[in-house]
């Protein structure tokens, strides 16, 4: 019988995706066939599996931290926001349709929970351990009732379930005590224990706080887990940027990150915060871009309000008088799109704009399409001009996600990337435009930075711009990921009551 434990949080960002990795982690290390389970997860950051389905980047991370292969049962239903409580609906990994958040909770969230029932049935076929994610928080009573991520799927599995609270934004033992008391009495039986997350400072000050909430709730504090600062795992959703710098540090190249309001797939550029010589910084409406030495256009979830937001907030002209005082700029995916001259929407799939005019940086024209490409690729970069340098590297992997079908308007023009592989299927298809000054790219692969040698080459092709000498080695992405994930798990152990835990799970409920 496949043992489950549950993790739900008193609001969003009290720490259940980390936690949740962190107990998968600590159950693969012991030899346990753990697998990492969110029913239902918001959130703009989300990741293509090798068979072509989207799924959010909380649970990739989870899986990995499990020492497994991501796959879309581990989160069924995605729910990405287009704006005007609106989200894209993305049901096993493929999207669905644009719904209202009414539309969705009071008419279809029921539907998709016997999606979600069916995915834990093939889970519990072939794990030993299933750690469940919560959403938000169980005791939001204006969504209770169509709610099918939280209390819907513990009493489903009888599952027990820890409570976590943020310690860090202050409240969290009123924030404990009053979601038991919002809970009823079936749902506050299945909480077995509370879990106090993201401390600082003397833990002995805090234990007086420990024995109330014991003896006030009738349930143990399993643990109190101290704040844990750059972790370098995947951040969940954009909440998380509200904690990223917006002004250059001390690092030699500074970065700016232009920060939209639909910003999607941020992550892009955490590989390049781990980079000694780097500062990383975001930018948005108001803050000062500063004199970068690369400026950073993420993808978006709606390309066409956050080129609008580039206009009217100046940034736009600011990225133009940079560009042309000789800063290099990239764009990712919707920020590849926007860099062109002009963006076609014939089907209102993200306004109801027909068209719009792009930054007109890059000779290219784009088209969004219903059909969403959604896959994995493998691709090849056979030598581009980027500065005063040649980019040259292979084996890069790295996936997409887009809507829209890009055209080249002119001749003589260089791709960076051969795309060789797409879903694991040979291909040979070109990707991205480099503009002939090499001061303005664009490519829709996603990941592209977490290739370590071409992510070096790029910085070194800056760092010979600003006569700075090459620097060799650099991260290991793919090691440093795993070493994050010991050092996440080490430090729950240490904090946690695992014995109680252990017990908690086995008792039959």
């Amino acid at each position: 019988m496949t043992n489950h434990i549950m993790l739900q949080g008193t609001s969003s960002h009290v720490g259940k995706s980390i936690l949740t990795t962190a107990l998968c982690r600590i159950f693969y290390q012991d030899g346990i066939k753990v697998v990492p389970f969110k029913a239902q997860n918001m959130a703009l950051n989300s990741y293509v599996t090798k068979t072509g389905e989207e799924m959010g980047r909380a649970q990739v991370a989870q899986a990995e931290a499990a020492g497994l292969e991501p796959i879309v049962n581990m989160n069924p239903v995605l729910l990405k926001p287009t704006g005007n409580s609106c989200s894209q609906v993305v049901l096993m990994g493929k999207p669905i349709g644009n719904m209202s958040a009414k539309e969705y909770h009071t008419g279809y969230s029921l539907k998709a929970f016997s999606v979600v029932k069916e995915a834990l049935k093939e889970l519990s076929k072939e794990y030993e351990t299933i750690v469940i994610e919560g959403a938000g928080s169980p005791a939001e009573v204006n969504l209770k009732a169509n709610d099918i991520v939280n209390m819907r799927v513990a009493k489903l599995l009888n599952a027990p379930v820890l409570l976590i609270a943020d310690i860090d934004r202050g409240g969290a033992l009123a924030s404990l005590v009053g979601t038991l008391e919002l809970l009823d009495e079936e749902e506050r039986a299945l909480v077995k224990g509370l879990i106090i997350n993201k401390f600082r400072g003397d833990i002995t000050l805090l234990e007086p706080a420990i024995d109330f909430l014991e003896q006030k709730t009738g349930k143990p504090v399993l643990g109190v887990i101290p704040y844990l600062d750059h972790l370098g795992i995947d951040d969940e959703d954009s909440v998380s940027l509200e904690e990223k710098i917006h002004t250059a540090s001390n690092g030699e190249l500074k970065i700016a990150v232009i920060r939209t309001p639909k910003i999607s797939n941020f992550t892009d550029f955490d590989c390049l915060e781990k980079e000694a010589d780097v500062s990383l910084y975001y930018v948005q409406a108001g803050d000062s871009l500063g004199n970068p030495d690369l400026i950073l256009l993420p993808g978006s979830k709606n390309t066409t309000e956050d080129l609008l937001y580039l206009r009217q907030s100046g940034i736009e002209a600011n990225i133009k008088m940079l560009i042309a005082q000789g800063t290099p700029l990239i764009g990712i995916c919707g920020g590849y799109q926007m860099l062109g001259k002009a963006i076609y929407d014939p089907h209102h799939t993200e306004s109801t704009l027909d068209s719009i005019v792009g930054l007109d940086l890059l000779p290219i024209e784009t088209t969004f399409i219903p059909e969403k490409l959604t896959t994995q690729v493998v691709a090849e970069c056979p030598g581009f001009q980027f500065l005063d340098t040649t980019i040259v590297a292979s084996d890069l992997h790295g996936y997409e996600i887009h809507m829209g079908r890009t055209e080249f308007l002119q001749e003589g023009f260089t791709n960076p990337f051969i795309i060789t592989e797409r879903s694991e299927t040979k291909a040979h298809d070109l990707d991205g435009y480099v503009r002939s000054d090499g001061l303005v790219m664009g490519s829709y692969i996603h990941g592209i930075f977490d290739n370590d040698l071409y992510r070096r080459s790029i910085l070194n092709a800056i760092r010979v711009r600003k006569g700075l000498t090459p620097i060799e080695n650099t991260v290991n992405t793919a090691r440093a990921k795993q070493d994050s994930y010991d050092r996440l798990a080490d430090t729950v152990r240490k904090n946690l009551n695992m014995d109680l835990l252990k017990e908690i799970m086995a008792t039959k409920q």
